[in-house]
């Protein structure tokens, strides 16, 4: 019973540590995915080796693997999530009239805003495009929600800004 359990929490941190690194290598973290390739690949050889060892004689082994496997797919995204590794972009469209109350009430939360004048429609817009840590973006998007402006809020993942404000 023990060697079940040791199988199914030592894939969960395995498979969290794998989603982890592949998060920093896209954001260019590549020291930080190499540290935690090395203690994965340790996990990896330590689980494989016992769940060989003896599968014939008990299957079962495979359904702790599989099932380590699938918790640790959900805990590493949770733990992804958590950190917040990055940086994203947001887009948040307004009406034009309000879209300078949206630039002051972004701009005293220390977000930098660039404004653009664009066309909806029926009437004129303004996108405001604003690059932040991604660990921001749930506060960000509440405090535009605060604003109670009707807005459009896009947003994507962002490898790399240069400059900034």
């Amino acid at each position: 019973m023990l060697i079940y359990f040791f199988i199914f929490i030592s894939k969960i941190v395995e498979v969290s540590l794998t989603t982890v690194r592949t998060v920093l290598l896209t954001k260019g973290e590549k020291v930080y995915a190499a540290i935690i390739g090395f203690f994965e690949v340790i996990i990896w050889l330590l689980v494989v080796g016992n769940v060989l060892d003896g599968i014939q004689d008990d299957p079962i082994k495979i359904i702790v693997y599989a099932l380590g496997y699938a918790c640790g797919n959900y805990l590493g995204s949770i733990v992804e999530d958590k950190l917040a590794i990055g940086i994203i972009t947001m887009n948040v469209i307004v009406k034009k009239e309000d879209g300078e109350e949206m630039l002051k009430v972004l701009r005293r939360a220390e977000v930098g805003v660039t404004s653009i004048e664009g066309e909806g429609l029926d009437s004129k817009k303004l996108i405001l495009i604003l690059h932040l840590k991604r660990k921001r973006k749930k506060e960000i998007i509440k405090l535009i929600e605060s604003v109670d402006m009707k807005s459009v809020i896009s947003i994507t993942d962002t490898k790399t800004v240069y400059g900034g404000f």
